[in-house]
C-alpha cells in the first residue's frame, strides 16, 4: 500500500503553487486588497447598510480572481471534460483542498465565500445529471460564464435537518404550480438570478417522497426577500424568503416531479469530504502557526516552545491530524471506486472530526500566541468563525454521527 501523494497530483500542486505566486498573490496585492484578509477583512468585505452582504468591491475581486484562474485551466478542474474540465477524481480534489487551506488566508483559497482558484460547481453537475435537455441548452452556458446563478431553498423556519417535514407547497393550478411557503439559510440571495425551490407536492410530513424543486425566477412576483439573517462570520448571503402565491410554468420543475430530495442528496458526499479537507487544511495552518510562534516567542529567558504545557496540546491535535488526514484521503479513494452510498460512514466521520479538528485548532493556536493570538491581527478568530458552521452545515454533526451509527449499529440494512 502507498501512502505517497501520486506523482501526477504532486505536479498538480506544485503548478498551483506556481500559479498562485505568479497571478494570484500579486491581485491580492495591489490597491490595498490585502484589506479583505488582513484585521480589516470583516469590515472590507461586509456592506453593513445593506443588510450585511457582501460589498461589491469583495466580489468584484473573487470575479477577477475566477477569471484568472479559469484563463488558466484551474477552476473547472473538477468538471467533466465536456464543460471544460478535466474530471479530477475526489482523491485528487481532497489533497488540493486541504492543501490549498493549509497556506492560511488568501485570495487562492476564500472558504467563508466556497471561492477557490480549484472550484466546486454543484449545480453544473445537478443540471447535467437531473436537467431536462431543453433546461440543460438554457441554464448551463450561464452557470459556467457567471451570468445564471442559482441560490439553494431548502431549510425553513420550522425544519432544517427534518426537511421531510417540509410546509412549503406547491399546487397545480392547470398547467401552472402556485408555490407557498418559507425559506430561511437561502443561501446567495443576494445575486442569484433563480432559486431552488424544495415544496411538498404530495404525501404526507414525514414522506421522503412528494417533495419537487423548482427553478424559481428571484424576481417572480410573490417572490420576496424579508431579510438577511447577520451570522457569527460575516458578511451574510442568507436570506429569509417568503413565497405567496408564485406561480411557475411545467418548465420549472427541476428533476423528477415528488422526489425532489435526490436533488439535495446529490453530490453531497463529494462536497463533504472536500470540505472536510479544507477543514483539516485550515486545522493544520492553524498547529503550524502557533508552533513557529511558540518557537520564536521568549519569556523568562527561553523559548515559549520548551513548556510542555505548550507542546502536548499541539502534539495531540497534530497527531489528529495526521491520522484524520489518512482516513480523509482513504474516503476520497473509495469514493473514486465505490457507489457513494457504501462510504457515506466513512464521510461522515471525516466531516464531524475535521469540522470539530479545526475549531479546537484555532481555539489552541489563540491561546498559544495569547493577546495577539486573540486579536483580528493574527486570522485564527476568522479561521474559527467560519468553520464553527460547518459543524452545523452541510450535515449537523449529529446528523453525521447517525449516519456513523446506523454502520456500526447495522440500522437501516436490508
Amino acid at each position: 500500500m502507498d501512502f505517497e501523494i501520486p506523482a501526477d497530483i504532486q505536479e498538480t500542486l506544485d503548478q498551483l503553487d506556481t500559479f498562485i505566486e505568479r497571478e494570484i498573490k500579486p491581485l491580492e496585492r495591489q490597491d490595498d486588497n490585502i484589506r479583505f484578509f488582513d484585521h480589516r477583512r470583516e469590515y472590507s468585505r461586509t456592506d453593513f447598510e445593506n443588510g450585511g452582504v457582501p460589498t461589491r468591491e469583495w466580489e468584484d475581486l473573487l470575479r477577477e480572481m475566477r477569471l484568472l484562474a479559469d484563463a488558466a485551466g484551474w477552476l473547472r478542474l473538477a468538471l467533466p471534460t465536456e464543460f471544460g474540465g478535466q474530471g479530477a477524481s475526489n482523491l485528487k480534489m481532497a489533497i488540493i483542498r486541504e492543501h490549498l487551506a493549509t497556506k492560511g488566508l488568501g485570495l487562492h483559497n476564500d472558504l467563508q465565500n466556497e471561492s477557490s482558484i480549484v472550484g466546486n460547481f454543484p449545480t453544473v453537475l445537478m443540471m447535467r445529471d437531473f436537467g431536462t435537455p431543453r433546461q440543460i441548452e438554457e441554464w448551463m452556458p450561464g452557470f459556467l460564464d457567471g451570468s445564471r446563478r442559482l441560490a439553494f431553498g431548502l431549510t425553513e423556519p420550522n425544519h432544517g435537518s427534518d426537511a421531510t417535514y417540509m410546509e412549503t407547497t406547491a399546487v397545480k393550478d392547470g398547467d401552472e404550480w402556485v408555490i407557498n411557503g418559507t425559506k430561511r439559510w437561502n443561501s446567495g440571495l443576494h445575486h442569484a438570478t433563480d432559486d431552488i425551490i424544495f415544496a411538498r407536492t404530495s404525501g404526507n410530513h414525514g414522506d421522503p417522497k412528494g417533495i419537487t424543486a423548482f427553478l424559481v425566477p428571484t424576481d417572480a412576483p410573490g417572490f420576496k426577500v424579508e431579510f438577511f439573517w447577520w451570522t457569527f462570520n460575516m458578511p451574510t448571503d442568507h436570506a429569509e424568503v417568503s413565497l405567496t402565491d408564485v406561480r411557475v410554468g411545467p418548465e420549472t420543475v427541476f428533476g423528477p416531479l415528488d422526489r425532489g430530495l435526490e436533488l439535495a442528496q446529490h453530490f453531497v458526499h463529494e462536497n463533504r469530504i472536500r470540505q472536510a479537507a479544507s477543514s483539516l487544511g485550515a486545522a493544520q495552518y492553524c498547529i503550524d502557526e502557533a508552533v513557529a510562534y511558540a518557537n520564536n516567542r521568549v519569556t523568562w529567558g527561553k523559548k515559549l516552545s520548551t513548556n510542555q504545557g505548550i507542546q502536548f496540546p499541539l502534539v495531540e491535535l497534530h497527531s489528529e491530524a495526521a491520522m484524520l488526514r489518512q482516513l480523509i484521503r482513504y474516503t476520497a479513494w473509495s469514493l473514486d471506486r465505490q457507489h457513494h452510498m457504501e462510504v457515506t460512514h466513512l464521510v461522515a466521520m471525516c466531516n464531524y472530526r475535521a469540522n470539530r479538528l479545526v475549531c479546537d485548532a484555532a481555539d489552541r493556536a489563540m491561546q498559544t500566541c495569547g493577546g495577539v493570538g486573540y486579536s483580528r491581527h493574527m486570522p485564527f478568530e476568522h479561521i474559527y468563525r467560519h468553520h464553527r458552521r460547518y459543524r452545523i452545515t452541510e450535515g449537523a454533526e449529529e446528523i453525521q454521527m447517525r449516519k456513523v451509527a446506523q454502520n456500526l449499529f447495522g440500522f437501516g440494512r436490508k
